[in-house]
């Protein structure tokens, strides 16, 4: 008699869950990351969509009516499967990696979608997920959507002068601020809405100490409504922040987490409001570009 090993014996497990005997013919989808969702809604694939990950927060119907299969950087194979997938379109930021290889050795198509922040990143993403659901014609036409905005942003972005000093912070935990530093989606978008990160000489995401912070001198905070920590605090409230520029006028600028970070099709809005509000004064000429 074969014996089986362990790993065997899980996936022989898992199998049932993947191929359950009342499976339907049609496509079920379950999308991991918060712009792979985004996206699929904008292509007309949401009646597939079977479930989400817990960043999937935009449509707010994706949550609200999808099953949650978890954070996507910490997925559990066999809840995934029992939802019967036959496609799984996945943030590369998404894990563990032995789940994912789990739910592709039990027969189910898994594609990873590019993380890249930035207009290419953007624009990749889409064209892959309209390929991997059929819906080429829809993506093509999303794409120039975006490219649009992108176009829109640039006329904006051409009319300032000098970029403000700009520090972001994704939370403020026990009066230490987590900031973003080159490589981060923040840096991104404060390129993006034309901001000088006074963050660049760190890499990913850092803690910034007092000193560092003050050192920085920024302009202006940009925050999240709701980071790791939970929802945004006052940061002006902390020593460090109050001895900084920014402080000096309250400028302080708060926004919804997955419109700001997640680099899905409404990152142009998001970077253009982005823009406004970090420069009140901009010419009409440039706000008429960011909302014809």
């Amino acid at each position: 008699m074969t014996r089986l090993s362990r790993r065997e014996m899980m996936l022989a497990s898992l199998l049932p869950l993947a191929f359950p005997a009342h499976a339907s013919a049609s496509r079920r989808i379950v999308s991991i990351g918060g712009a792979v969702t985004e996206i699929l809604y904008r292509l007309g694939a949401e009646p597939e969509i079977v479930g989400v990950d817990s960043t999937s927060q935009f449509p707010v119907d994706a949550l609200g009516k999808k099953a949650n299969v978890g954070y996507m950087r910490t997925l559990g194979a066999e809840g995934i499967l029992s939802l019967s997938p036959t496609l799984v379109l996945a943030s590369e930021a998404a894990g563990p990696p032995d789940a994912l290889r789990l739910i592709e050795q039990a027969g189910v198509t898994v594609v990873r979608i590019t993380d890249e922040p930035s207009q290419v990143g953007i624009v990749r993403r889409i064209r892959d997920i309209a390929q991997a659901i059929g819906a080429q014609d829809r993506g093509a036409a999303l794409v120039e959507d975006v490219e649009r905005g992108f176009s829109r942003l640039g006329q904006a972005h051409s009319k300032i002068a000098s970029g403000v000093r700009a520090l972001f912070v994704l939370s403020i935990q026990n009066g230490r601020p987590l900031v973003g530093g080159r490589g981060t989606t923040a840096d991104a978008m404060l390129a993006l809405a034309g901001a000088t990160n006074v963050a660049s000489s760190l890499e990913g995401w850092k803690p910034l100490s007092d000193e560092g912070l003050i050192a920085a001198a920024p302009e202006v905070i940009v925050m999240v409504s709701h980071g790791p920590g939970g929802a945004a605090a006052d940061p002006f409230a902390l020593p460090s922040f109050a001895a900084t520029p920014a402080a000096a006028k309250r400028r302080l600028v708060v926004m919804d987490t997955l419109y700001l970070l997640g680099f899905g099709p409404r990152t142009p809005n998001a970077a253009g409001d982005l823009m406004l509000a970090l420069y009140p004064d901009l010419a009409d000429e440039a706000k008429k570009a960011l909302r014809p």
